[in-house]
């Protein structure tokens, strides 16, 4: 695991700065603590810094070929690099280490392009060819690693995370006013746009090919509609699973698991402890919140599987790691899970070097509370229009909010609220939260020539409609996997226990799993308004009925009532009447009012509002940093 970055100048009088260089790779030393390593070759700087997790001792990047034509960076695990590796000495190649990297390298000698589509891991990497004077980018099929790039008529500048491009001065730092809008209205900032203008994403299974100053974007693999009949789905379902654990337990350095007592976070632990000769190390973490604390179910799935378990209780004193966890996220994200994803990932780490996941296990088997709002609205729409469109809002709005976590009330609020944004949106109205009408009031009057005129709303709808002829909850779970669990789910994952030098590995993401899964009938997820319903079957007599079958809760923190109290005077002040007027990007006098029906508890607008926080923090930190934020990151290490 490793923090990659380089640069490429098209012209033969430019030189690439070894210095520079080094700077941007000191920006990714909490992605690798263990070893740093340059290739620099007159227009041409590849860089690296490198987690030991396999061939400890010899593992050095970048790497070249026999005769030091291809040269790599890399970032991430393969996990079938063994077999690849007896292939290709078999095929005449010579390996002078034993990292995965080298059978990279040598595979791409091998076979050119299709290198790729015989990698199964996680993985962005880059490879310079001296001869043809080519670089050539790729990125794992899901996005499980991230991939950023910049390029002007001068250089392309790339790397694994935005700081690291932002290290290099040909890399300009200015707003995308498209991407704070679409973030704005989903929390997170969308492939292949990045806050940053001019600075995008490479999209997962993808390659980025450059020669000659021209780059072409090109896929490698995508998911495509194909429905399967299978004699005994479930059984084929979990032999699959446990070979991705399998494959993704491997690892010189010691491995557990995070453990949230949910269906997938179980079923992971449960393929571990049949895979392991020795107890799996496990890690939780709650909330003094009754309504948010799930620990009660990961004791339980630990008790059962006899795991070495740790947990931690977090208390409402995030305020220091706010700016400091902006660092490692390098643009906005609203989704409060990052907090419990980062100090989980700060408690493993104090025992463990790598962990697996259970994420991408909620779109591969439909288990979001918004496929089942859509079901409900199938039968909620045949309702009298001035039911649905009067009455019921109305009514709703008459009582204040829960502070619970999911009460009855606030999922009324939440289903009648996407109900109303209206079928073109199709399921993406129930991730919305800043929609058009409050943008409307939300922005000042001069931010409406900055943003392109397109609907907002409406920008992951292609998606939903790239099969038309598949069931409808295939198309939501193919607009998920492209969307929010890519640039959110996996973003968060990756910065957080990234931040923490933790490798975290995602056997849901297999992709043998994604093409399995993806390939079966869709009611086989989704039966009635029971989610990951096929899962549940493939773990029943493994996993505990009441694990399997309790009720969803998702991974968050207590956010909305936290700003109404301990969080008061941090959201005062980043959003304050002066701080806002500043930029002049939002109308000051709008978010009083969000601020004002937010602590006196008439609305829950806490979405919106940490939404807003999060990019004030971001944008102080970018463009008027001070010396004691630059070293927020340090901080974090010693809380």
């Amino acid at each position: 695991m490793c923090g990659i970055t380089g640069m490429v100048y098209h012209q033969e009088g430019e030189r690439a700065s070894q210095d520079v260089l080094q700077r941007m790779c000191r920006s990714l030393i909490h992605r690798g603590p263990d070893d740093e390593g340059y290739f620099v070759d007159r227009t041409v700087g590849l860089g690296m810094r490198r987690l030991q997790i396999i061939d400890l001792s010899t593992g050095h990047q970048p790497i070249s070929n026999e005769d030091g034509r291809y040269w790599i960076v890399f970032n991430g695990e393969i996990f079938n690099y063994q077999e690849l590796r007896d292939d290709l000495e078999r095929k005449g190649h010579r390996f002078k280490t034993s990292t995965d990297t080298e059978t990279i390298i040598h595979a791409y000698e091998e076979y050119g392009l299709d290198c790729a589509s015989k990698l199964n891991g996680m993985f962005a990497f880059a490879i310079w060819d001296k001869e043809l004077k080519q670089l050539v980018i790729a990125r794992d099929r899901l996005g499980v690693k991230p991939l950023y790039y910049y390029m002007d008529e001068r250089c392309l500048v790339f790397g694994s995370e935005l700081k690291a491009l932002l290290a290099c001065p040909e890399v300009p730092r200015s707003v995308n006013f498209e991407a704070l809008d679409v973030f704005l209205t989903f929390e997170y900032v969308p492939s292949p746009m990045s806050m940053f203008q001019g600075i995008k994403k490479l999209p997962p299974g993808h390659f980025l090919i450059l020669r000659h100053g021209v780059i072409d974007i090109k896929p490698y693999w995508a998911i495509d509609y194909v429905s399967e009949t299978r004699e005994h789905p479930a059984q084929d379902l979990y032999e699959l699973l446990k070979d991705a654990v399998r494959l993704r337990m491997i690892s010189d350095v010691p491995l557990g698991a995070f453990l949230s007592g949910g269906v997938d976070s179980s079923a992971v632990v449960c393929m571990m402890s049949e895979l392991a000769d020795q107890p799996i190390k496990t890690f939780s973490i709650g909330f003094d919140d009754p309504s948010y604390n799930e620990l009660s179910y990961a004791r339980q799935v630990a008790n059962h599987f006899k795991t070495d378990h740790q947990e931690l209780t977090i208390q409402p004193d995030i305020v220091g790691l706010v700016e400091g966890l902006i660092h490692y996220l390098d643009e906005p994200l609203a989704d409060v899970s990052v907090f419990p994803t980062y100090l989980v990932s700060k408690l493993a780490r104090e025992h463990v070097t790598v962990v697996l996941s259970g994420d991408g296990g909620d779109e591969l088997f439909a288990g979001y509370d918004w496929y089942v709002a859509d079901r409900v609205d199938q039968y909620y729409r045949r309702l009298p229009k001035f039911l649905r469109e009067s009455l019921m809002p109305g009514l709703l709005n008459l009582l204040p909010p829960s502070s619970q976590k999911k009460g009855l009330v606030n999922k009324a609020k939440r289903f009648v609220s996407g109900a109303a944004q209206g079928e073109h949106l199709h399921h993406y109205r129930w991730t919305m939260y800043a929609n058009k009408a409050m943008k409307q009031e939300l922005y000042d009057p001069s931010m409406w020539g900055r943003i392109p005129a397109r609907e907002t709303e409406a920008r992951f709808v292609p998606y939903l409609n790239q099969f038309p002829q598949a069931p409808r909850v295939w198309r939501q779970q193919y607009a998920d996997i492209h969307s929010f669990m890519v640039d959110d789910i996996l973003v968060k994952v990756d910065r957080m226990s990234m931040a923490n030098s933790l490798e975290a590995r995602t056997p849901f993401l297999d992709y043998r799993l994604v093409e399995f899964a993806m390939s079966l009938p869709s009611d086989l997820n989704l039966q009635g308004l029971q989610t990951k319903a096929l899962l549940k079957q493939s773990l029943r007599g493994k996993v505990p009925d009441e694990i399997l079958y309790r009720k969803k809760e998702g991974f968050s923190i207590p956010m909305k009532n936290w700003l109404r109290k301990e969080l008061k005077p941090m959201m005062g002040d980043i959003l304050s009447a002066d701080r806002i007027k500043r930029d002049g990007y939002f109308n000051s006098v709008y978010i009083d009012k969000l601020k004002d029906e937010h602590w006196r508890g008439t609305a829950n607008h806490a979405h919106e509002l940490w939404s807003l926080m999060m990019f004030e923090i971001w944008k102080d930190k970018i463009f008027d940093p001070t010396p004691s934020q630059a070293h927020d990151h340090a901080q974090l290490t010693q809380a």
